[in-house]
């Protein structure tokens, strides 16, 4: 199989992205998204304009809402919808799709439901279905602009070798990785601890706060990884350390973004409400709390960062906590 035609599932920044890089590439692409009247304005205005402002778009790129159409004839698919949307969306294709055509999920995030790695949730609704999942430091602007980027595809082989020769480019290199329960907690939890970053940030706090916040939330991501099932090293490639260091640092990033406003004085509800994205680790926080403690994983950079998205703290007693921790050794 070529993977000539490749179906996009949602109509995001991320989504946008991976479309047009796909297109450059020489696929087919059609990319679809829930609301018609988004979709008209894509094809109408040749950009998308809410999620990817300023990034032409060819009028090669097909987009639809009706979810027939979308799926028909596709060669791989693609699920780039939120986590929080994922169940929702995944219902309305179940049985839709066509026979053995292989999912790439590349959204970084938890089902809130179950805890699950989307890729689980996804086999769920899709169980004959090769899966896969795609993670790393790629903003979608940066992709879009084409600037050269690095990011992994974690499944079995030979799907994963498949995937990577599909989506390699001049611009955009691919490593494979057999650890999918790695790559997906990674993409996933670097979020959580980017709003910390964030907060710090909005506290006027310096380097050493943020380069703390960075190395020792990748000590709980891993912890928390390895007792899930992911392998230690995982956490220091692509999809670990690579995308905290993007996700914590770049002005690009809404969790980032996020956690400095709440260290500014905004609540949450003010921050997200005026919001078209999704921060991921808005809704990951309470998800990744509990399987620490269902796990019993020490995390309290992701506990504080918990209490402070649900009000339960305010960003200097959140600091004044983690240091004021019992003294142990660096592990």
């Amino acid at each position: 199989m070529t993977m000539q035609n490749i179906t996009i599932i949602g109509d995001g920044g991320w989504g946008t992205a991976l479309g047009l890089h796909l297109h450059q590439q020489g696929r087919h692409v059609r990319l679809w998204g829930p609301f018609p009247e988004v979709i008209g304005k894509i094809q109408t205005s040749g950009e998308n304009q809410l999620y990817l402002p300023g990034i032409k778009l060819p009028p090669e790129l097909a987009w639809t809402s009706d979810i027939d159409a979308a799926a028909a004839d596709a060669d791989l698919i693609v699920l780039a919808v939120p986590s929080k949307f994922c169940r929702a969306v995944f219902d309305r294709f179940r049985g839709r799709l066509p026979d053995d055509c292989p999912l790439l999920s590349v959204s970084k995030g938890l089902d809130a439901e179950t805890g699950r790695r989307l890729t689980e949730l996804a086999a769920e609704f899709f169980p004959n279905h090769p899966l896969a999942a795609l993670s790393g430091p790629s903003l979608a602007d940066e992709v879009a602009r084409q600037m050269p980027t690095a990011a992994v595809i974690a499944g079995p082989d030979p799907l994963a070798r498949r995937l990577q020769k599909v989506f390699m480019g001049p611009r955009f290199r691919i490593y494979t990785s057999s650890d999918i329960i790695g790559v997906e907690l990674g993409g996933a939890l670097k979020n959580v601890i980017a709003l910390a970053v964030g907060a710090g940030d909005g506290l006027g706090f310096g380097d050493n706060t943020r380069a703390a916040l960075i190395t020792r939330g990748l000590v709980e991501m891993t912890r928390l990884g390895c007792a899930l099932g992911a392998r230690r090293e995982t956490f220091a490639g692509l999809s670990g350390m690579g995308d905290l260091i993007v996700t914590c640092t770049s002005r690009l990033s809404r969790n980032r973004t996020v956690g400095e406003r709440l260290g500014k004085g905004e609540t949450i509800q003010q921050i997200t409400g005026g919001m078209a994205q999704v921060a991921e680790g808005v809704t990951t926080c309470a998800t990744a709390r509990r399987l620490g403690r269902e796990h019993r994983v020490r995390t309290p950079i992701i506990d504080e960062v918990h209490a402070l998205i649900h009000g339960q703290t305010t960003p200097r007693e959140a600091v004044r906590s983690l240091l004021e921790r019992d003294a142990r050794p660096e592990s």
